[in-house]
């Protein structure tokens, strides 16, 4: 029996007592939905019954009382479920533990990686656009968040069912690409990447820093930089190949780093083909006068009346802004995919920048605009201040991550001081990213983050390496017994029980909920702290009571094959956040 097939009885068993109240169901506004209560004592699951009470017209506190003592009456009838009670306005169940403990085990062990996966979303895609880098610089720690939250969002939608696109659109044009180039025209000497033994990306980057510093001696630099758009945008034969080649050493630069840190896209898109269609598609729209020419020759869109304001679509000198691609990419990517939903994860400095596209694309007649969502995250701090990319201040994403690995290079040796150095390596690489990504994922998107890599890389509190400790320590466990003493099926359920026991049966069975809600909601806030408290619930537990040295060997054989399923948990639940587990630590 499964946790869904389970519940599925106690909803079976609840509409039959309703039906004797002569509950007409299709006064229901909402399903009937079991959750988990906060404390053992209020029951394995319960419901709340306000809804009901609205239909029955009677306080909700009594509407539970007569659902108890009709379900009371009847539950010889339904095995699962020992007892049903009310806790004011809640109907709170009690379930047979031994069949509940078998059904949420062995669910867990059959289903193993697929375990907390469903098709609540089967037959509709979802596009999650994230990363969006600009080639005149490296990444940096805000881009890793932007990175770790769009690959966790599209994988939770992806495990619920959905089919999910990670898409990446390359920002590879515009007047900052351009200050990068003229500052490599000036000063570059014909140096290379290779000349310099420098990593593509952190290259042109150095360039993109030196004109903001010599812009402030020289602001005519401003006009040079834009002139160069001017020359871009008309196909000048040696701006291209200069524009091509600073190019490929920036995303030569950013493959490696995507890599690194295990990200990976399903469709690329760049900003130098999708301006194209944005500018003919705004020139239909200026043909309909859904906006205007100004008298400098500027388009512009008037969107005052929409509490916005007055928008550029396309410069005087006919080169384009953001809002040109961004207009030509949606039009794209509806006619590439039509999704069912379009997410963009970009910080927040970007929402009103998204309010004004969203209302273009309204105005322009853009089929799926509804269903485009501005997927916000907030600012990154470090100990410095903010970060800061034209006046080179920012925390590269490449030297950023390398600390860290150093920080758990320290780590290991600390506990191991034999460990090959080829080992520590690779597991210092794991731990860096799980510290990493755990970090900026376990504050809700809308959340501003101050990063602190120290307590980011600790084996206990509220970390990845905590929960990866977690589950390595269960596989020591486990590692002592031969698979046939937790694989055998004549497992005594009925022997666990105790709090803690529940407690992890719990939180087990609330894993595909935790999963599904953090899909929804574009939040894998959730999932990383459902992880912190099954780690924490599992420590508790494994320090109160033994396992390999429990009373018998029935209890032994129950509690491996418990422990067992708390590690596929913790194991799911970090692969959804893009965290690798480690066997030993």
């Amino acid at each position: 029996m499964t946790t869904e097939i389970l519940q599925k009885h106690l909803l079976e068993a609840l509409k039959k007592a309703l039906t004797s109240l002569s509950f007409d169901f299709s006064l229901l506004k909402e399903d009937l939905k079991l959750e988990i209560p906060p404390n053992q004592e209020m029951g394995d699951f319960s419901i709340s019954c306000f809804g009901i009470a609205k239909v029955l017209k009677k306080a909700p506190t009594i509407v539970a009382q007569e659902l108890a003592s009709q379900l009371n009456l009847n539950k010889t009838k339904f095995s699962v479920f020992e007892q049903a009670k009310n806790i004011g306005p809640y109907l709170n169940f009690f379930i047979n533990k031994k069949i509940w403990f078998k059904a949420i085990c062995e669910e867990i062990l059959s289903k193993g990686n697929n375990f907390g996966f469903s098709n609540f979303g089967k037959n509709k895609k979802i596009l999650v656009e994230f990363s969006a880098p600009n080639t005149n610089k490296p990444q940096h720690l805000g881009h890793l968040r932007n990175n770790f939250l769009g690959q966790a969002t599209a994988n939770l939608l992806a495990a619920i069912g959905y089919k999910s696109i990670k898409i990446n659109l390359i920002n590879d044009r515009g007047i900052h690409i351009c200050k990068s180039m003229l500052a490599y025209k000036l000063w570059g000497e014909g140096k290379t990447p290779e000349s310099e033994k420098i990593k593509g990306d952190h290259f042109v980057g150095k360039y993109y820093v030196l004109f903001n510093t010599k812009v402030k001696e020289n602001p005519e630099l401003l006009n040079e930089a834009q002139k160069i758009l001017e020359q871009w945008e008309k196909g000048d034969s040696e701006i291209i190949a200069l524009w091509q080649q600073m190019n490929k050493w920036a995303l030569d630069g950013f493959y490696k780093t995507y890599e690194k840190i295990g990200i990976n896209f399903d469709k690329w898109y760049f900003e130098s083909d999708t301006y194209k269609l944005g500018k003919k598609i705004i020139l239909k729209a200026l043909r309909k006068k859904i906006c205007y020419r100004r008298e400098d020759k500027a388009i512009e869109i008037d969107l005052s009346k929409y509490n916005l304001d007055k928008k550029v679509l396309i410069r005087a000198d006919g080169t384009s802004v953001y809002v040109t691609q961004d207009v030509g990419l949606a039009f794209l990517k509806n006619r590439d995919f039509k999704p069912h939903k379009s997410i963009y994860v970009v910080a927040s400095e970007q929402k009103y920048h998204f309010q004004v596209l969203f209302k273009i694309l309204e105005l322009f007649g853009f089929k799926g605009v509804e269903n485009c969502y501005h997927l916000s995250y907030g600012l990154i701090f470090v100990p410095e201040g903010r970060l800061k990319s034209r006046e080179g201040t920012v925390v590269d994403a490449d030297d950023i991550i390398s600390e860290i690995e150093q920080l758990a290079k320290s780590e290991i040796m600390s506990s191991d001081p034999n460990i090959s150095p080829i080992e520590v390596s690779r597991r210092a690489e794991t731990i860096a990213l799980a510290a990493l990504k755990f970090f900026l994922l376990k504050f809700t998107p809308e959340q501003e983050v101050h990063f602190q890599p120290k307590e980011s890389i600790a084996f206990e509190g509220a970390t990845g390496p905590y929960v990866q400790y977690t589950y390595t320590r269960i596989q020591s466990i486990l590692e002592k017994k031969p698979a046939e003493e937790i694989t055998d099926k004549l497992i005594d359920y009925k022997i666990l029980g105790n709090p803690e026991e529940v407690a992890i049966l719990k939180l087990l069975a609330a894993f595909p909920g935790v999963i599904k809600e953090s899909a929804v909601s574009y939040n894998p806030t959730c999932l990383a702290t459902y992880l912190l408290k099954l780690s924490q619930t599992f420590n508790e537990f494994y320090h109160k009571h033994k396992v390999l040295k429990a009373e018998n060997q029935r209890l032994i054989k129950a509690r491996l094959v418990l422990i067992q399923a708390v590690a596929q948990v913790l194991k799911n639940g970090l692969n959804l956040m893009g965290i690798n587990v480690l066997e030993r630590m």
